[in-house]
């Protein structure tokens, strides 16, 4: 963990210095991730005490696959529209896809990481367009992933 001034807390991250890798390739030019979760299924047990009292205990259940969210300007690449479209040609052990989210600090060290496994594009999606607009187009992808795991 990186060490903040003496007796102060830990230096807090910024939330531009960022990348993404798939397959350990790094995938430049995104704007934004989101989705980066870990969650829980939450299991209620009901049940009545022996004196009749009604209780709810809230158990832990299943963990729930993160859905991850990719946005960067659309350029002329076909690579998420590519991969996205194995999975319409039945392709769908090609299209699988293992990938990062790496964390800097401001001096360029990694320090964080969250692993993605078996991830593929269900949706890719591009901005409105607009005639008169002078907006950068952006280009949308959403990873469904098996695990997302904090390795750093």
């Amino acid at each position: 963990m990186p060490a903040g001034l003496p007796g102060l807390p830990t230096d807090a991250l910024a939330g531009y210095h960022f990348s993404i890798e798939i397959d350990s390739v790094t995938i430049a030019q995104f704007q934004e991730v989101s989705g980066i979760a870990s969650e829980l299924d939450v299991i209620e047990l009901k049940q009545n005490t022996p004196d009749g009292k009604y209780i709810v205990h809230k158990l832990p259940g299943n963990r729930k696959p993160p859905t991850i969210t990719l946005k960067r300007g659309k350029n002329s690449s076909k690579d998420l529209w590519d991969w996205h479209e194995k999975i319409f040609q039945g392709k769908v052990s090609d299209a699988r896809k293992n990938g990062s989210v790496v964390l800097y600090n401001y001096d360029h060290s990694e320090v964080g990481r969250y692993n993605f496994v078996n991830a593929w594009p269900s949706k890719v999606s591009m901005s409105s367009l607009k005639a008169g607009s002078n907006e950068v187009l952006m280009e949308e992808v959403t990873l469904v992933c098996e695990e997302l795991t904090r390795v750093k």
